[in-house]
């Protein structure tokens, strides 16, 4: 009899593991969604937060403030492009030192603009602006007058 006891034990505590070893895969692999779906929740509000911080520097930055009083002062909002303001040099032939002259900065900074390392201010926007309404001749003109 002690070998049939023995026999049922063992036969028992191998089911037992084996019932045991199914409801555990399927913790593990719950554990295992739960997990993913908590980093990806993660890396969402990481984002959420960094978008966040550029908003609020955006938004607390004078030049906006100083812009949409200059264009209710003008009534238009000026844009900048470095590809044209080089086009608009080389059209008219002048070295940058020169179109600086007549903008009222330097050859260097119009470099700069030129290749996007600056931008212009609002004021040397109008300045710009006003230099590309002018014609060949007032701007022959302009600089023989300086």
């Amino acid at each position: 009899m002690p070998n049939i006891a023995s026999i049922l034990k063992a036969e028992i505590s191998r089911v037992a593991r084996k019932e045991v070893r199914a409801e555990i895969e399927t913790l593990k692999k719950a554990s295992a969604a739960h997990r993913s779906s908590i980093a990806e929740l993660r890396r969402q509000v990481d984002a959420l937060e960094k978008e966040l911080r550029r908003v609020e520097k955006s938004s607390r930055r004078p030049t906006s403030a100083v812009a949409s009083n200059n264009e209710a002062t003008t009534g238009t909002k000026r844009r900048f492009s470095a590809a044209r303001l080089a086009a608009h040099r080389v059209k008219l032939g002048l070295s940058a030192a020169i179109y600086g002259q007549l903008v009222g900065v330097s050859g260097q900074t119009i470099y700069h603009w030129e290749q996007g390392k600056a931008r212009p201010r609002v004021a040397q926007l109008e300045k710009l602006a006003a230099v590309r309404d002018l014609g060949a001749g007032e701007i022959a003109e302009r600089l023989t007058t300086r």
